[in-house]
């Protein structure tokens, strides 16, 4: 993914919209999140063996961090203090926020396609190749539970902000909605054709945003399974993430050279944010 946008949902702040670009990655964005309570900061996740953590509000600061590998998926732990990011190799890397470097590092022995903690950050779920969700304690890391989720490989996870639910993507093409007690599938949506590589929670848990090869983005909610909006992509899709604080949603793309050789790998564009955010 090269390309980094920003789509407003809510009607109220399309007359304000800004676009700001970020670059500083050699290769890449292979996914993004926001600081779970600073709607200022967000952190990139790149093949060019580096995480950046940036303030949207100036492309120029920004926050280095050198990893062992190609980064391919990352995430901020609930109270901020943490960021975890894994490569291609199935290790997970934990960075210090402060103090903007790797503190400890964690391998697995199977594949891991995706990273959370949980709301209360006091587990750690990933997805794997063989359909399933490991549920770990956390910090040490020890094997609680493994759901049997999907009959293909599960790829993605987020927790819904309200505590409630999470959800994953699978190669089935379908997303699973999870009771975050009972640890039970409660509903699946369908719309899409393609493996769901990416999914998102809005801010309030209301809406879920899902995304894949479809060239398009699905926006439905959450408790009904009505659909609510359709995003329109020219490439696939494989990163979105909602702003921490409005109905914004965010997405990268693939390469565009891919297409139209119209190469921007690693930089990262921003749209929808409102003036008074």
């Amino acid at each position: 993914m090269s390309l980094l946008s920003f789509t407003a949902v809510d009607r109220h702040f399309l007359p304000q919209i800004r676009e700001h670009t970020y670059k500083g990655h050699s290769d890449s964005v292979d996914q993004l999140c926001w600081h779970p309570s600073d709607p200022y900061l967000f952190v990139t996740a790149s093949g060019d063996k580096t995480v950046r953590i940036w303030d949207w509000r100036n492309s120029k600061k920004v926050t280095t961090v050198n990893t062992r590998g190609e980064n391919i998926n990352i995430c901020w732990s609930p109270n901020g203090q943490t960021i975890a990011v894994g490569n291609k190799e199935d290790l997970v890397s934990f960075i210090d926020f402060k103090m903007g470097k790797v503190q400890t590092e964690h391998p697995f022995k199977h594949e891991v396609n995706e990273i959370s903690w949980n709301n209360d950050n006091d587990l750690f779920f990933l997805t794997s190749g063989q359909g399933s969700i490991h549920v770990l304690s956390y910090p040490d890391l020890k094997t609680l539970d493994v759901l049997n989720a999907h009959p293909a490989n599960c790829i993605c996870l987020k927790f819904d902000p309200t505590g409630k639910y999470f959800a994953t993507g699978s190669a089935d093409a379908l997303v699973s909605l999870w009771d975050v007690e009972e640890l039970v599938c409660v509903r699946t949506f369908s719309r899409l054709e393609w493996p769901v590589r990416t999914i998102s929670f809005s801010y309030d848990g209301k809406l879920l945003a899902s995304a894949s090869e479809d060239l398009m983005i699905d926006i439905t909610y959450v408790e009904t399974g009505e659909k609510v909006a359709e995003v329109k992509c020219e490439t696939p899709t494989f990163t979105v993430a909602w702003h921490p604080k409005k109905y914004l949603l965010a997405f990268a793309c693939d390469d565009k050279d891919k297409y139209n050789n119209d190469r921007e790998a690693g930089t990262i564009k921003v749209f929808g944010f409102p003036k008074d955010t």
